[in-house]
């Protein structure tokens, strides 16, 4: 395993609109890590995002990038079936792995990651930024110190049919290449259903998992009219409670996403917001304690800078990461198990599940 530095020495794999749009400007901004690398096949990719971030080491070849001792850690921003592969060959290279979600496309290959993480010693962050939105962080606290039990959970993720006009507005113009990898089976282009719960899924199923706990039990419906997908979920949690998952794509209104809790000594009522504002969820939480409500303002919600610095703690103090591989491999054997809810009409049990695609 490389020995780090402080800062960690970051090297981001992939330069397209994740990497531009998130993981380059976090490493800069991380009070704790620093880009120090970047990487990709296409040549003018690298050069127009080197000249703009100014890392001190640009590769178009990975494993060379893997053979530079002073990267402390690696950031895979690229194409979801390229996911597993490349983590793989960072662990085998002795470096501390940021993995964009969904961890894979394939719960065997997601299983035999986990494997390899626990045998090299390193550390690998799947990146659910959203755990590091500063107001589910405040529901989370509520629910561990103050709620009690759980009696039933509602979380809701609905992408809206305005939303490309919103981030067009926010973002800057993406760089593109001709020269970019591309892989051979893309869900995007070729099963839009699959891609949608890869994509939209694995955000409200490990938001439902960091709330709520582990999920023993699904029982799915799809409904697919006018290009639109909704997902109905029933869901059991290993606590006894009840829950309900509503995934749609896309709503004719604005971004529609958040979750409420009933709980033993209070409730919770959260809102959550297109991620491209950087904006922490509206989250009350009333405590049957106090009878107040309660509410955090979040000033700080860079979800991908915090996701980044609280990776770089834990590669400095061996600690496990927040979410872990394991947290990765269970949102996809439950994306999976939904799929074949769906496909059978019966409930289904995650933790069955060992192989198969999402």
């Amino acid at each position: 395993m490389t020995k780090v530095s402080v800062p960690i020495r970051m090297g981001v794999l992939g330069c397209g609109p994740i990497a531009q749009n998130a993981h380059f400007e976090s490493c800069r901004k991380a009070d704790n890590a620093m880009l120090y690398a970047i990487c990709d096949s296409a040549p003018d990719l690298v050069e127009r995002m080197a000249s703009i971030h100014e890392p001190q080491r640009s590769y178009l070849d990975y494993d060379d990038m893997l053979a530079d001792q002073k990267v402390d850690a690696v950031i895979i921003a690229t194409a979801d079936a390229f996911h597993v592969p490349l983590a793989l060959c960072a662990l085998q290279a002795g470096k501390h792995v940021l993995l964009e979600k969904p961890l894979g496309l394939d719960i065997a290959e997601c299983l035999q990651l986990e494997k390899a993480v626990e045998e090299s010693g390193c550390v690998l962050q799947v990146g659910h930024m959203k755990r590091y939105d500063p107001g589910i962080e405040f529901a989370k606290r509520f629910i561990d110190e103050e709620m009690g039990g759980m009696l039933a959970l509602k979380a809701w993720y609905c992408d809206s049919t305005y939303r490309y006009t919103m981030t067009d507005n926010l973002l800057p113009v993406a760089v593109t290449s001709s020269q970019r990898r591309v892989p051979e089976e893309n869900p995007k282009e070729t099963d839009r259903r699959r891609y949608y719960m890869l994509t939209h899924g694995s955000h409200l199923i490990d938001t439902a998992r960091f709330l709520g706990g582990e999920i023993v039990m699904v029982q799915a419906r799809l409904a697919e009219k006018f290009g639109a997908h909704c997902w109905f979920v029933s869901a059991d949690f290993a606590d006894g409670s009840v829950g309900h998952l509503d995934l749609t794509v896309a709503v004719r209104m604005d971004w529609h996403e958040g979750f409420q809790i009933y709980g033993e000594k209070g409730s919770i009522v959260g809102k959550t917001y297109l991620p491209w504002y950087l904006k922490s969820s509206d989250v009350e939480c009333f405590s049957t304690e106090t009878g107040q409500y309660h509410r955090l303002l979040g000033a700080d919600a860079h979800f991908y800078r915090r996701q980044v610095e609280a990776f770089a703690r834990c590669i400095v103090q061996g600690t496990v990461p927040n979410p872990h591989v394991g947290d990765g491999v269970a949102a996809m054997r439950i994306m999976a198990a939904i799929n074949r809810s769906v496909e059978t009409g019966k409930p289904q049990r995650p933790q069955e599940i060992s192989e198969g695609r999402v």
